[in-house]
This record gives C-alpha cells, sequence and structure tokens, in this order.
C-alpha cells in the first residue's frame, strides 16, 4: 500500500489538505471516470464548443497498464473537497505508472550485444480543471516516481502531443525531464469496402514463437524494443505477426529466413486496442458530420467504385494498433503498404474505425504506411534519469543519447 503523501494549497475559501494515495478499484472508479470526463483532449472547458477527442475505458481505468510487468495507479483526493461522495473528500487528479525492462542502447556490430536498461513510463496524468495551476500534477508524478524508483528504474519517461504546452512546460519546467523522441502517430480511416491485396507480396503470418524470434534478431538494438517481447505477443489482445515477402518467396522456417533474409521484406503486428477502450470524436460540427454520412452513403451503394469513406468517429470506435512495424530492402516500403492494407481489412471485419501506428522520424519504411495527416498526431517523449550513477560504460547517460533510425512503441502502453 502506497504512503499517502500530504500537501495543502489555499483555495478560494479555504485550506485544502491533498492526499496522493494507491488507486482502489473498489471505491474510486466513478470517481476517476468523472475526473476523466472532465479532462477530455481537446476540451476547451469553457463556454465555447470545441471538438475533443473523449476515450471510454470500459469501466476499466487500470486497462491501459494492466498488461504491463508492473503497474501502478495513484489518485489525489482532498480532504475537504465538497463534490462527490458526500464524504468530505473528493479525487481531483490521478496518474498511471509501469515498470519495464528496455532497449536503451547498443550496437549492431557482430557479436555485441544490446544495452537493457529498466525503465518506467508515466501516462494518463488527469488533473481536474478546477485544480489545476496548484502543484497537483506535480505531486502526482513526484509519488509515482518514488515507485519507480522503489522499483528499480534507471529512467522515467513520458509522451504527449507536441503542442501540448500544460504537459510539456509541467514536466521539462518542474519535474526535471528534458526533450527526447518524436514519434509521429499515423492514423488512417477504416473504409466500408475492403482493400485488395497486393498481388507482388506474399503474406504469412507467424507463430509467436517464430514472432520472436524474428523480433529479436531485428530489433536487438532499437530503443525501447521490450525485453519480454515473448509476453507481449502471446497476449489475447495480440492479433497476430505478419511477415511480407516478394511474392513467389520460398519459405521453409523462421531460422532459415534469418540465415539467408530476401533482398527486401517487411513484418507488424496487430494489437486489438478495441477490446480495452473505445474513442469518440465530440463537438464536432453539422456539417463535418453530414459529409462522414454521405461519403459512407456513397461506399455502401457503389463498393466498386473504392471511394475512400469516413468512419462513424463521432459515436464510439475502437482502433486496432501496429506495432513492431519494420523491415529491408529497397521494396520494404511496398511491402509494409500491403501489410497495412491486410491490417485495414482486418480491422474492417473487426468492427474497427480506424488502424494507427507510431513511428519515429527516420523510419526507413515510414513511407510505405497509408495515413491521413488530418487524424494523425506529433509527439514528444520526454525523459528524466532517476538512478544516481551509470551501470552502462558504453551507453553512459541514456537521455544525452542521438535518435536512432527506429523505435519501438510497446503497444501495451499505447
Amino acid at each position: 500500500m502506497v504512503v499517502p503523501v500530504p500537501t495543502t494549497f489555499e483555495g478560494a475559501r479555504e485550506m485544502e489538505v491533498v492526499e496522493v494515495r494507491e488507486y482502489r478499484e473498489d471505491r474510486d472508479r466513478a470517481a476517476v471516470e468523472e475526473v476523466e470526463r472532465e479532462c477530455e483532449v481537446g476540451s476547451s472547458g469553457g463556454g465555447e464548443a470545441k471538438m475533443c477527442l473523449f476515450t471510454d475505458l470500459l469501466g476499466d481505468p487500470l486497462c491501459r497498464i494492466r498488461n504491463s510487468p508492473a503497474y501502478l495507479m495513484l489518485v489525489a483526493e482532498t480532504a475537504t473537497g465538497g463534490g462527490g461522495g458526500g464524504n468530505g473528500r473528493e479525487i481531483i487528479g490521478l496518474i498511471r505508472g509501469c515498470v519495464k525492462t528496455v532497449v536503451s542502447g547498443g550496437s549492431v556490430q557482430a557479436g555485441k550485444d544490446p544495452i537493457y536498461s529498466k525503465v518506467a513510463y508515466i501516462l494518463g496524468l488527469r488533473v481536474s480543471p478546477r485544480y489545476r495551476r496548484k502543484g497537483v500534477g506535480k505531486k502526482l508524478v513526484g509519488r509515482m516516481e518514488e515507485w519507480f524508483r522503489q522499483s528499480g528504474a534507471e529512467y522515467s519517461y513520458m509522451a504527449t502531443e507536441q503542442d501540448n504546452e500544460a504537459s510539456v512546460r509541467l514536466f521539462t519546467g518542474r519535474c526535471g525531464y528534458s526533450k527526447f523522441r518524436t514519434p509521429s502517430v499515423l492514423v488512417h480511416p477504416v473504409f466500408g469496402h475492403a482493400l485488395q491485396p497486393s498481388r507482388n507480396a506474399a503474406i504469412r503470418k507467424l507463430e509467436p514463437r517464430e514472432a520472436e524470434l524474428l523480433y529479436r534478431w531485428h530489433f536487438a538494438a532499437v530503443e525501447f524494443f521490450p525485453a519480454d517481447i515473448d509476453a507481449v505477443l502471446s497476449k489475447e489482445l495480440s492479433l497476430g505477426t505478419f511477415l511480407a515477402v516478394p511474392a513467389g518467396t520460398r519459405w521453409e522456417s523462421v531460422e532459415a529466413f534469418m540465415d539467408a533474409p530476401p533482398a527486401s521484406w517487411a513484418v507488424m503486428s496487430v494489437w486489438n486496442c478495441m477490446d480495452a477502450f473505445r474513442l469518440e470524436v465530440r463537438g464536432a460540427p453539422r456539417l463535418m458530420r453530414a459529409a462522414a454520412v454521405a461519403t459512407r452513403l456513397v461506399d455502401r451503394a457503389a463498393p466498386w467504385l473504392k471511394i475512400p469513406s469516413i468512419p462513424n468517429l463521432f459515436a464510439p470506435f475502437g482502433l486496432y494498433f501496429l506495432y513492431g512495424v519494420g523491415g529491408a530492402g529497397p521494396a520494404s516500403p511496398r511491402l509494409v503498404r500491403a501489410l497495412c492494407r491486410h491490417a485495414h481489412n482486418m480491422a474492417r471485419k473487426g468492427g474497427c474505425g480506424v488502424v494507427a501506428t507510431e513511428v519515429s522520424a527516420c523510419e526507413p519504411v515510414r513511407a510505405g504506411v497509408p495515413h491521413w495527416a488530418r487524424l494523425g498526431a506529433e509527439d514528444l517523449w520526454c525523459i528524466k534519469r532517476l538512478a544516481d550513477g551509470y551501470n552502462h560504460g558504453p551507453l553512459g547517460d541514456w537521455t544525452k543519447a542521438p535518435p536512432g533510425r527506429s523505435i519501438f512503441v510497446d503497444p501495451r502502453e499505447f
């Protein structure tokens, strides 16, 4: 059990005491969901209606960290708050965190092993609009970092959108984090019609053991590649790993493939976020909604025209996340595109509204990922060193390391 951390601030009429404690599922769920609603992404907080992205956690506030090796959720609670359950206490903020071991550096030279570090990830920091700029967020981050250190984490990192000035200011200005990586979230709508499979690519679904071997071979020196990739691939939410090679390529085994890979190839896995949470765009203008409906009607009436249709993003929708996207060779972007078409058709059968992935700015196969720019986002990852001293001489301080060409985004925390 987490030891409560009290703090005080002066409100409009009285002094309030804020206690940071561990989330209790049996009594806190409703209050946490209320805070989530108050903090809808894009909400203006004023009288003017604006579009916002609402996340429905399907009654499980832990869904975005539950599949991680070690995780914790904390809440900030006032001792004199007047809202909520009538007991003089009110939950006004929350934070989630998890700890895992990932690749933090390495070498592609033969015989060189990757460097692993124990890292912590902060996500889902929320503070009720009525209590912002009063130190609540900083207290939540600080208490979570205490648990990170107790768990042996050497680094802590977080992700936010680059234009989220308040979040960037909190972490870099008040919590000691530094800007680190800038991956892009690429999103593609799921059309009403199926996409035609590529004739120039052969796609094979790999068994989890085959996928693990291939990933450890290809991503050995890629930042944030999880040491427990076998656990990721075996999760029920992981719908499979798919390998694309030029049509006509002979397949014997994954071991033979790694010994003599074809000139070009690509790989990706599909994660079912739809069964963990749903998204919904709220506050959209009527004209935008009408235009989206029109595209779906045309696509449904004349699917042979293959007209791109906008899914109904204004009601709860699910997504499939594409992770472990990689490959090699001059034709790898084209093969990635074939895999994305395959994933699109999987998502269409699964009833999803979009497919998404997150890749680094210099990812070699990025050009092959189809996406709509207006649906995506530019992320900013910030990092902080928690441990004293340096355990890995060749790496030194990871926070100062230049970015690599690729980055591995763990689907368990997307």
